[in-house]
């Protein structure tokens, strides 16, 4: 606890946002192939990167940021054949699920946090009221693309300024509503059968962005973006990704969709949210 705590409040006086934005930029120079080639295979090595799994161009990858960012084979991430069961959004761990409580409130690891913060509408956080919410942290060893839970359309995305804290076991203990504070952005997909999900995708220390599908930015722009007309997505098509890795947030109306089953642990973007029994 001592040496968490100490190792937050250093975190707490660095330069969290240069540092990130150095780290990215750094990731996004191109490199001679050979240095490119030697910084993916150390990192392979120490994060045990399926790379049998990735897609890898001619050639090798141009940058760390191509490689971090690298798309999957076709049909390494088949989708739970349940076409009713949301699945999850990404690659990672289920850090915590469970229900929204009234005034849009739920619980993760015992701090409270609102729906408002993340989603960034009063009038979405209430509508999550009695539903239902789950947490996928995205390691460094993870694919970090972000897929769409449910078929539906997104014509709504909010992007949000934020704090770089890292999310991890320290920056989850000692940082007050972390998700809550980190920069995020919201993605909204209206679906014919279970309402409006959202998938909230929270930045971390060293993530120098967010990219979303639909929106020729290199970062999502702060504030509301709708767009016009909205895209049609499908069940597991690809809605973002993160320039270095972070957290995805699902939120589900309430009887909009079955309970979750999930136990919590690892779990692969198109498996499903309801358990063994639907995968």
């Amino acid at each position: 606890m001592i040496a968490t705590y100490a190792a937050a409040q250093i975190l707490r006086v660095l330069p969290r946002e240069r540092i990130t934005k150095a780290v990215g930029r750094l990731c996004d120079l191109p490199m001679p192939q050979a240095v490119t080639s030697a910084v993916v295979g150390i990192y392979a090595r120490a994060y045990r990167v399926d790379m049998a799994e990735a897609v890898t161009p001619d050639g090798g990858f141009s940058c760390f940021d191509a490689f971090f960012t690298r798309p999957l084979r076709d049909g390494a991430r088949p989708l739970c054949p349940d076409e009713g069961a949301l699945v999850s959004p990404a690659d990672g761990r289920i850090d915590s699920f469970g229900p929204v409580e009234r005034d849009g409130v739920f619980r993760v690891k015992g701090k409270d946090y609102s729906a408002i913060d993340l989603v960034g509408d009063a009038e979405d956080a209430r509508r999550y009221e009695g539903g239902q919410f789950a947490i996928v942290y995205l390691s460094p060893r993870d694919y970090h693309r972000v897929h769409a839970p449910a078929g539906g359309t997104i014509s709504l995305v909010r992007s949000f300024p934020g704090e770089y804290f890292p999310v991890n076991s320290v920056g989850e203990m000692h940082v007050p509503k972390l998700f809550s504070v980190n920069r995020r952005v919201s993605i909204c997909i209206d679906t014919e059968a279970h309402g409006r999900v959202t998938v909230v995708m929270v930045a971390a220390m060293i993530v120098g962005r967010i990219t979303v599908s639909g929106i020729e930015a290199r970062d999502v722009p702060f504030g509301e973006h709708r767009l016009e007309p909205g895209y049609a997505v499908k069940r597991g098509d690809e809605i973002g990704m993160f320039h270095l890795g972070s957290t995805a947030v699902i939120f589900v109306e309430q009887g909009k969709a079955r309970p979750w089953g999930i136990q919590g642990g690892p779990i692969r973007m198109g498996e499903s949210l309801h358990g063994a029994d639907s995968r």
